[in-house]
């Protein structure tokens, strides 16, 4: 009786060990899509192109929700908020170009999470160069909203708003 109790206790071991393998989404482009951390990655990895290197909007698409709306919020020259609110295939034949001509690479430097049920809020600080060992050429932070499935993550939208003078990075975003 032992024997078999032990048995099946370490089938149902094994059976759970694989279902939580199983549970992991991973895109044809490698990015892990079923966390949190995998998805920030690859939100941040997707726009990061070297020099002459080529975006891909189809990786793009795939951590975001279908038909996705994204915003670029500043101020323009009197000092008025603007905002600019583009689907995500705007946004690419907007930037693609700059970004592959001069090279960009962003990274998160702090994040802070809120969540609520299976909605997320993710307060992205960011820094950006056209180099991984270049100068910091903007700061600012992106504002996230992710719905988590069950099984993985989805980008709803998200909107940023760069660093000025007017605009500094409050501390409390500069911490993880």
């Amino acid at each position: 009786m032992k024997i078999l109790f032990l048995f099946l206790f370490a089938a149902a071991i094994i059976a759970l060990s694989a279902l939580n393998t199983n549970a992991q989404v991973i895109t044809k482009y490698g990015d892990n899509v079923s966390t949190l951390d995998g998805i920030i990655k690859a939100y941040y990895d997707v726009v990061t192109v070297k020099k002459g290197g080529k975006v891909l909007y189809e990786r793009d698409s795939l951590i975001h929700w279908p038909n996705v709306y994204i915003g670029a919020s500043g101020v323009n020259r009197q000092g008025k908020p603007t905002m600019q609110y583009v689907s995500l295939k705007q946004y690419h034949r907007l930037s693609d170009a700059g970004l592959e001509r001069d090279g960009f690479d962003e990274r998160e430097i702090s994040r802070k999470v809120e969540k609520f049920g299976n909605i997320y809020h993710v307060w992205s600080t960011y820094e950006s160069r056209n180099t991984t060992d270049g100068p910091v050429i903007d700061r600012g932070i992106n504002s996230i909203e992710l719905f988590n499935d069950g099984i993985r993550f989805w980008i709803m939208g998200w909107i940023y708003d760069g660093e000025r003078k007017t605009n500094p990075i409050p501390t409390e975003y500069l911490n993880k």
